[in-house]
């Protein structure tokens, strides 16, 4: 599975407008610029944050878009599904009938569905503020002492049975 643009796009985005709240409110063209994204797609993204209530805008001189909750409150799952991206490593994807020529799932269709959870659950985990802040260590050090320990007992695994 790969993050399309829209996820991506908008999770930069917000990334920037956040980091700049102190600022006031912010103007799509300068996110623009420096994230160097198309204004107008980002128009579009940032119609659907404002919809999802993530955003709102600011009218007039020295308007823009801010943040509608604070950043610690705002999850990048909750970015990524606003902008309609797709959390699904499915060969069938959100279709109601499987991805087989009978329209049957296929034989992997219950680990990639557990897959397409976990990556929600792990952004669901994540605030727009611990990415600002690069406060991702906790996350970072739970999933590299699993992984040694899955590493360890692999290959202990592996050598027993040489």
């Amino acid at each position: 599975m790969k993050l399309g643009t829209k996820g991506r796009y908008a999770v930069m985005a917000m990334v920037d407008l956040a980091s700049r709240v102190q600022d006031g409110p912010v103007s799509l063209a300068d996110v623009a610029t420096r994230q160097d994204i198309s204004l107008s797609y980002l128009e579009q993204l940032f119609a659907k944050l404002r919809k999802a209530d993530l955003v709102k805008s600011i009218r007039g001189p020295g308007g823009g878009y801010v943040l509608s909750i604070p950043a610690e409150r705002i999850m990048i799952s909750s970015i990524v599904l606003a902008v309609d991206e797709p959390l699904d490593v499915t060969r069938c994807g959100q279709k109601e009938q499987g991805c087989m020529s009978g329209g049957e799932r296929c034989v992997t269709h219950d680990l990639w569905t557990a897959l397409t959870l976990e990556i929600y659950n792990f952004l669901d985990r994540v605030s727009l503020a611990d990415v600002i802040t690069r406060n991702l260590q906790h996350l970072l050090r739970a999933n590299t002492a699993q992984t040694a320990m899955k590493t360890a007992a692999f290959a202990s695994n592996k050598e027993t049975a040489a």
